[in-house]
């Protein structure tokens, strides 16, 4: 990803001075392994360990590699450099390029993890503290993007914190699930190397070996891991698109915050316009577009080919880039969201009282009026309401068919806001716990 979304920390995991320092270790614990298990000298697994401080010309291995059109050949004689060919000659011994590439990127993408895992801690905390601050403050409800019934701005928080609650436990099953590594040689068999070794190493990477390797790590794990990656992003564009509509002129209930001598607009001086949350919705396109690649990168042919190898240098580090700086940028946005509780009351009343429609009409089914004449003598008389501006219980207090059955108290009634925030409390219990 280009440096204007990306974040330090995640970029400096796929940078190729962490790359080879993990190639680097996965060969280092092999031969310790070996060694423990009397198969290679112990001088030589030691004379692996001296190169532990050493940072690896990046330029060197690729002038390498452009000899040898290998990259992990490549490293490997950039290694021996250093620790010497004879000190060396033990080196990858049994393994092959697939068990330093597909554990190293299980390493990247389990650290990657890690840092979404934290990122969306921390937008689930801020979340929470909205919630929280808006539990009570009244806003309509909107359906196909039309007045619907009241609701509150802590329920809208609170929806998306369940959300992300979700997407916060399905992040920490694809770590889990992409947490293996493999260290069993041509075709997965350990013919040449002892399983014992791919268990030490991983071991001291962190990670489990993989059942079954073949030669590659089974690409279904990464597909479960982008795939999880798709649904954060479009999460963040449900959230980032109800706060666009919120932005809106007509509406303006909720804005993101306009810093000081922050301009909107190049033409008009007077635009605040909803730019972060409309770059989130971009950004969550490019999470998702992963998900395919990766589906498709699960079936390989026989024990191994390299098809998915170009398609993972790519979204490895792109996807989890982007998506790290999505979610930060997200917490940042809804942490210093600017609400307009007296917006959102105008808003609800723009109708005149038209919103608690479906309250009349139950009234009056409990009344004895079938619900079909019921559903007429409500929408004839709201029906007044938006096609010719009057107010809705006026109406109603006027149709003497309406006021043979309910009483001008039973109406009245019916227009409380409370009667709709009165299970908030049961719904926070539910998604904050006590």
């Amino acid at each position: 990803m280009i440096p204007r979304y990306s974040r330090p920390d995640m970029v400096a995991i796929w940078s190729p001075e962490t790359k080879f320092r993990i190639w680097y270790e996965i060969e280092a614990h092999a031969c310790e392994a070996m060694a423990n298990l009397g198969v290679i000298p112990r001088e030589n697994a030691d004379a692996v360990w001296k190169a532990k401080d050493v940072q690896f010309d990046v330029a060197r291995i690729d002038e390498i590699e452009a000899v040898t059109k290998h990259d992990v050949i490549a490293f490997l004689t950039h290694l021996a450099e250093h620790v010497g060919s004879d000190e060396a000659r033990f080196v990858h011994q049994g393994m092959t390029s697939s068990d330093v590439l597909d554990t190293c990127f299980n390493v990247q993408l389990t650290r990657a993890a890690d840092i979404l895992i934290k990122d969306m801690e921390g937008l689930l905390a801020a979340l929470k503290r909205r919630a929280l601050e808006h539990k009570e403050t009244v806003r309509i409800g909107r359906s196909h993007g039309i007045h619907a019934e009241p609701t509150t701005m802590g329920l809208t928080f609170a929806r998306f914190y369940a959300e992300m609650d979700r997407n916060l436990r399905r992040l920490t099953v694809a770590r889990e699930e992409i947490a293996t590594g493999a260290i069993s040689g041509a075709v997965g068999t350990f013919a040449n190397i002892d399983p014992r070794v791919e268990e030490y190493v991983c071991e001291q990477l962190g990670l489990q070996p993989e059942p079954v390797s073949t030669q590659v790590i089974p690409r279904d794990r990464h597909a479960a891991f982008f795939a999880a990656l798709g649904v954060v992003g479009s999460s963040i564009e449900n959230i980032s698109t109800e706060i666009r509509h919120m932005q809106r002129t007509e509406v303006l209930e909720a804005e993101e915050f306009f810093s000081k001598g922050q301009k909107g607009s190049s033409a008009m001086p007077h635009k605040r316009n909803p730019v972060l949350t409309e770059n989130l919705t971009g950004l969550a396109r490019l999470v998702r577009m992963a998900v395919v690649p990766a589906m498709e990168n699960v079936a390989l042919w026989h024990e191994r080919d390299i098809s998915h190898s170009s398609v993972e240098r790519n979204i490895g580090p792109d996807t989890t880039v982007t998506l790290d700086f999505a979610l930060a940028r997200l917490t940042s946005v809804v942490d210093k969201l600017v609400i307009y509780p007296e917006n959102m009351l105008a808003n609800m009343n723009k109708f005149r009282g038209l919103v608690m429609s479906q309250r009349v009409l139950l009234a009056l089914t409990q009344a004895g009026v079938s619900r079909e004449d019921s559903y007429k003598l409500v929408q004839r008389n709201a029906m007044k309401v938006w096609e010719e501006g009057k107010d809705f219980k006026t109406e109603l207090l006027a149709d003497a068919e309406v006021t043979a059955v309910l009483s001008p108290e039973e109406i009245e009634e019916k227009f409380d806001l409370a009667y709709h925030t009165k299970h908030v409390d049961t719904i926070f219990k539910r998604v904050f716990g006590d």
